[in-house]
């Protein structure tokens, strides 16, 4: 049967297509909210670490957070013969601290934000974070800088404002960009002077840079092998990517959850408006029957109509989802219990994602009126009119 068919018949009931498609589109609206927000905070995790660098974590530990290393630990870690050299011939490797801090947002409440103590060679292990506004702190004395997102959503974070950390004053110097990733929803300053004012003797983790990307296993075995120390060696990329999966995963089954009970609700409509369109057509369907045209050319016929309401409904919710792209929200991140801020994600996969569960919507709700159509007696069918 030609779909134009199918297109007219749409057309000729403009009111009750455009209510179904657009109850259609707020479900696909919110489809792809939930796949965009978490693929944002996924792929802030994600892209915050690099291949060519290894963390190492006391064993056991799940975060940097939980680990604990001491200064003999840390100096046998950087003092192997994979790491890659500085400019001044030294390992390209810091040790840092990790602490949480409760801070106001901009908007009264307030949340916990990592505080990071780093080394002189952390910003060159990072080559995605760059200085955005002001400068780096200088080592010893009462400066930081903060992340982008910091900056934007908690209050006196400001290119010279004084923002109170432990008990102290400290100035704000720089903001730092580090592209969507993790780091710019945190606080960074010298870590020997971050670890008597926070009370941490130690340090949490050791970022370095391989010489190469084919050392890892041998430096992974050394170390973890090594009986003066009890530590793990991942791979940067895969420590960050990890810390991602279960929240991600929550997030998903959370909006699945939500966009199930209102895809009932879609489908519902669809229902309604295609078994209408059958009891209008009876006659219609009796004359398509009588000339020849086979019942199961006519329930495809009516699945189409029904697949192309919804995917209408489907193209109006991927339209409204795209200036979400522009939205920035934050979340507890389980790893550091602290606020993760991020953007939202929506790509081309989350899109065609949104049409195809609309597209079902429309399959399921359409499948019993065009069955009905399909089954109708051709002389009955005919004597409706």
């Amino acid at each position: 049967m030609p779909i134009a068919y199918n297109l007219r018949n749409l057309a000729a009931r403009r009111v009750s297509t455009a209510l179904t498609a657009l109850g259609i589109a707020l479900v696909a609206w919110v489809f792809i909210f939930t796949l965009a927000l978490a693929g944002g905070f996924q792929a802030a995790l994600q892209t915050t670490g690099s291949p060519n660098n290894a963390m190492v974590i006391r064993k056991g530990s799940t975060s940097e957070l939980m680990s604990i290393l001491d200064r003999e630990s840390a100096a046998a870690v950087m003092s192997q013969e994979e790491i890659a050299r500085a400019p001044d011939d030294t390992p390209l490797a810091a040790a840092e601290l990790m602490v949480v801090w409760n801070l106001p947002r901009k908007s009264g409440t307030t949340t916990n934000v990592v505080v990071r103590g780093v080394g002189p060679k952390s910003l060159a292990l990072r080559p995605k974070v760059r200085l955005a506004e002001g400068r780096m702190f200088r080592p010893g004395l009462d400066e930081i800088v903060v992340g982008k997102m910091v900056a934007e959503r908690f209050r006196n974070c400001r290119v010279g404002d004084q923002l109170k950390l432990a008990g102290r004053s400290w100035t704000v110097v720089g903001v730092i960009d580090a592209q969507g990733t993790t780091f710019d929803s945190e606080i960074w300053g010298d870590v020997e002077l971050f670890m008597p004012v926070f009370d941490r003797p130690v340090f949490q983790s050791i970022t370095l840079r391989l010489r190469d990307p084919s050392y890892f296993p041998a430096l992974k075995k050394r170390l973890e092998s090594d009986p003066r120390m009890s530590v793990e060696v991942q791979r940067e990329d895969a420590f960050y990517a990890a810390q991602s999966g279960t929240l991600a995963g929550m997030l998903r089954m959370l909006g699945l959850f939500v966009t199930s009970i209102m895809a009932l609700g879609a489908v519902f409509g669809a229902l309604n408006t295609m078994y209408a369109a059958v009891g209008a057509r009876t006659k219609e369907i009796g004359a398509l029957l009588a000339i020849g045209f086979s019942r199961g050319s006519v329930l495809a016929s009516f699945l189409v109509e029904s697949v192309f309401l919804s995917l209408i409904g489907g193209l109006i919710g991927c339209v409204l989802a795209l200036p979400v792209r522009s939205f920035t929200t934050g979340t507890m991140s389980f790893a550091t219990f602290s606020e993760l801020a991020f953007r939202f994600q929506v790509t081309p996969g989350m899109l065609l994602t949104g049409l195809a569960f609309s597209a079902l919507m429309g399959l399921v709700g359409g499948f019993f009126p065009a069955r009905k159509a399909a089954a109708m007696p051709i002389i009955e069918s005919l004597r409706e009119a």
